[in-house]
């Protein structure tokens, strides 16, 4: 029979289980990242949209537009994301006294 062992993990839950650990303890620094990478997919694929706006033939038409959803679709989902992870860090539970005392001390300290 084994004994009670104090080194275990203890089980995650809710969003813990999904995300990340280090996206978890970061949520607001990775979702200024994909916003800031959705914004610029968005640009290259309304980019590509006027291109295909343009096009003097069909076919070229047709190739820019299908060029244009490679970059909106992932824009999309960047933003969603984002967005999911703003909500995540609205409702995280705050850091633990001890941890937060740790942090304060580093910043202060300069390292």
């Amino acid at each position: 029979m084994r004994g009670s062992d104090d080194s275990t993990i203890p089980s995650r839950s809710g969003l813990m289980r999904v995300i990340r650990p280090w996206e978890y303890r970061h949520l607001h620094a990775v979702a200024n990242v994909r916003f800031a990478v959705g914004g610029f997919q968005l640009g290259i694929g309304l980019v590509l949209l006027s291109l295909g706006r343009s096009a003097g033939t069909d076919r070229e038409r047709q190739k820019m537009y299908r060029l244009s959803w490679w970059f909106l679709v992932p824009a999309a989902l960047n933003f969603l994301g984002g967005f999911l992870d703003m909500i995540a860090a609205r409702t995280a539970p705050p850091l633990p006294f001890n941890e937060v005392r740790s942090v304060i001390s580093l910043s202060s300290s300069g390292g």
